[in-house]
């Protein structure tokens, strides 16, 4: 199958390369000249075959917008839009609308697996109808981990991003567990070894996780994450989360406090932060902030 992807970063570069394993055509635009295949999005949507799905994984809000008001010009009726993004899902209606007065269809995808998803493959939450979806399936198929899970239809359009915002808000709360957890451990004297500690508890507990052995790797590179400052970046979908959670009348605490404990890492140095800031990064490539000396 032919696909356009527009946004070659992190996730959309290894997404390329896992689709061309897998036998499909794709054909890439970033603004980055070295990662392009083409020099703009025009060019990209001449070298696809009708009926046309371009795959969008570009930051949310303001880039995605001028990306699909771009292909609303560039594209024909029964060619397919996939926003890929972390786009707010209170956007894609919006973005739905505006295409399909053009006859063009529209996928929201959530899509989680960071920078281990080359190999790993990702988690695919999409929205959408089924007439859409449906037609996407082999691209879906390749792009999801092997075996039975890792993709779900969860719904009309704006589920996908609606899923995939609540699994980032949990995220949210289990990385601040391990965090807290850690910190605690580093603090009383009788421990001496926390990173052995959290190594144990790979095998035959109830708390055993990915995000648990992306820890034990980031405990590996500094036992006791000493270069790194107490400082943690929040996506923006924590804040969605409890926004939801609020609309809803929904009690998330866990969430919310955890989201919370991130704009506390703003003002100081926060130790549970430095474990939050190495497990985004071990899954998402994350950028950290250095300690300082």
């Amino acid at each position: 199958m032919q696909l356009g992807l527009i946004g070659l970063g992190k996730m959309g570069g290894n997404m390329r390369e896992r689709l061309r394993r897998a036998g499909h055509t794709v054909v890439g635009y970033d603004r980055n000249p070295d990662l392009s295949d083409v020099k703009d999005l025009a060019e990209l949507v001449d070298k696809l075959e009708a009926p046309r799905t371009v795959w969008v994984m570009v930051p949310a809000g303001n880039a995605t917008q001028s990306v699909i008001d771009e292909l609303k010009d560039l594209l024909s009726p029964g060619d397919t839009v996939v926003d890929g993004g972390n786009s707010r899902w209170s956007d894609d209606e919006k973005h739905a609308a505006e295409l399909g007065v053009k006859e063009i269809g529209f996928v929201d995808a959530g899509v989680s697996g960071g920078v281990w998803g080359l190999e790993n493959g990702y988690a695919l939450m999409v929205g959408g109808s089924k007439e859409h979806v449906d037609r996407l399936q082999p691209i879906f198929d390749a792009l999801k981990p092997e075996g039975p899970y890792g993709y779900v239809h969860a719904g009309k359009v704006g589920a996908g991003h609606f899923s995939k915002m609540v699994h980032n808000g949990i995220e949210y709360a289990m990385m601040q567990a391990y965090a807290e957890g850690w910190e605690l451990l580093e603090k009383v004297k009788s421990v001496d070894n926390v990173r052995e500690v959290f190594r144990s508890w790979q095998e035959g507990t109830v708390i055993r996780s990915w995000l648990l052995d992306l820890a034990v790797n980031a405990l590996d590179d500094d036992a006791h994450l000493d270069k790194l400052r107490g400082y943690a970046e929040d996506s923006g979908e924590g804040r969605w989360t409890v926004e939801a959670a609020i609309d809803n009348a929904v009690p998330l605490p866990a969430i919310t406090a955890s989201l919370f404990a991130r704009f506390a890492s703003r003002q100081d140095d926060s130790p549970q932060m430095k474990m939050v800031a190495a497990l985004r990064n071990q899954f998402g490539g994350h950028a950290v902030e250095s300690a300082k000396k």
